[in-house]
């Protein structure tokens, strides 16, 4: 098999493309490529809050209606409840790689709640849940022999036939230091590649994170699906400052912490879903005239503060504010986009060989706003499962590689904003978003 042939192209380097390489057999060759210089430049190393799991049987309705309710019922679910009933496995097989989840005296699992939850069932790791889930996933898979990575490549569009019987056989990648172009073909690619809060003045995501594959995938007739539903996440900390935006948790609402007015006064339930709470925090900044509210995490108080949220509060601290003696400044921000590619339960799209997971995605798990916590277990089960349709396809080779034609990607930067333009027209209609 020649150096621009593999069995899997993966492109993205969070926990949905890690998980996917991971649950590869070891005789089936993965490429993993980020745009970014380093692989811990993906939004899954920012997630604070945690990650969902099913806490036994009883707790099934519970888990399933505020899912629903949180995504306004219009999630699909069957997505939901194969991510429910698939959770305890997918925690027990992170445990097994190495991730660390806050526990009890007892050895026993520590929950936590946010927003939308009717209960406690978010496993956590401090306030870093995110790079502790990808963290581990990353140095488990650089020790594997059948994957590869590659930073600072950029996939600029799908190799493909298009049509009713469209194909995928690989991609179009550019080297973001020398401007070089590579064709890679591959039985099966994934695209994994984030959401798109780079196209925002206001984010949490990386700036990197535009779109790209969305833009592809309409530019190549394959199925997407609610492009305009974008979430915004109610507490951000308040900056002037340009790049993305640092996330309070909603993990620090679900400890005690309370959202007041100009006149420090309490004005909403912080537990209702994002969506509820943006609009309670947007309409009193409105009533007060202001561009923020005030976070108070003085009811967390001073052990949980330190020990559960170390990096918030070192961050509060960094822009001037002790959260153990004052209330801090937010504002809502974009955060999580729930549309995406659209996927079955196997993470296969519309096109022949291309998979989505993660972000990218849109299997119907999350309806038209997501339920807290439950990003990184969708991303993880949807790879495993793209993964293992994949394996079973194996030995499913492309029999004739084509040959794209490399001239309508020299100009970069038109390249760039075509794509740009495409997103930002198909998601101009969000609903959560100025």
């Amino acid at each position: 098999m020649d150096k621009n042939y593999y069995d899997v192209l993966i492109v993205g380097c969070g926990v949905a493309g890690l998980c996917c390489a991971l649950n590869l057999p070891e005789d089936m060759q993965a490429l993993i490529l980020t745009k970014a210089a380093a692989f811990d430049e993906s939004d899954s190393f920012l997630a604070q809050g945690g990650i969902c799991m099913l806490r036994g049987e009883e707790d099934f309705n519970a888990y399933f209606e505020d899912t629903l309710r949180a995504g306004h019922y219009e999630n699909d679910e069957t997505a939901v409840r194969l991510m429910i009933e698939s959770s305890p496995a997918m925690i027990a097989e992170l445990v097994q790689d190495g991730v660390e989840f806050a526990r009890d005296d007892k050895g026993n699992f520590r929950f936590t709640r946010e927003g939308g939850h009717s209960k406690p069932r978010i496993l956590f790791h401090d306030d870093v849940t995110g790079k502790e889930i990808t963290s581990k996933l990353l140095a488990l898979a650089r020790t594997k022999r059948n994957i590869i990575f590659r930073e600072n490549a950029e996939l600029i569009d799908i190799i493909c036939r298009k049509g009713r019987d469209g194909e995928c056989f690989g991609g179009i990648v550019r080297d973001t230091v020398s401007g070089e172009l590579e064709d890679i073909y591959a039985d099966f690619t994934l695209l994994a590649t984030g959401g798109v809060g780079g196209l925002y003045e206001h984010s949490t995501n990386f700036r990197h994170l535009t779109g790209d594959a969305l833009a592809i995938a309409l530019e190549n007739g394959v199925e997407v699906e609610h492009l305009n539903y974008v979430q915004i996440h109610p507490t951000t900390f308040y900056s002037k400052k340009d790049g993305r935006r640092f996330l309070i948790s909603e993990s620090v609402r679900g400890e005690g912490a309370v959202l007041l007015g100009k006149d420090g006064k309490r004005f909403c339930n912080e537990l209702l879903p994002r969506d509820i709470v943006t609009g309670e925090i947007r309409a009193q900044m409105k009533r007060d005239g202001t561009d923020h509210v005030m976070l108070d995490m003085r009811p967390v108080g001073e052990k949980t503060l330190k020990e559960h949220f170390p990096t918030i509060y070192a961050h509060c601290l960094e822009e001037g504010y002790d959260a153990l003696k004052e209330p801090i400044p937010v504002v809502p921000a974009q955060h999580y986009f729930m549309g995406g590619i659209k996927v079955d339960t196997e993470g296969r799209t519309s096109m022949r060989r291309l998979f989505a997971a993660g972000e990218t995605a849109c299997n119907g798990v999350h309806g038209k706003n997501r339920l807290a916590s439950n990003s990184l277990l969708e991303s993880l089960i949807w790879a495993k499962r793209a993964a293992s349709e994949m394996t079973r396809r194996q030995g499913e080779h492309i029999a004739q590689k084509p040959v794209p034609d490399h001239t309508k990607y020299r100009d970069y930067r038109a390249l760039k904003e075509q794509y740009a333009r495409i997103i930002r027209e198909e998601t101009e209609r969000e609903e959560y978003c100025d």
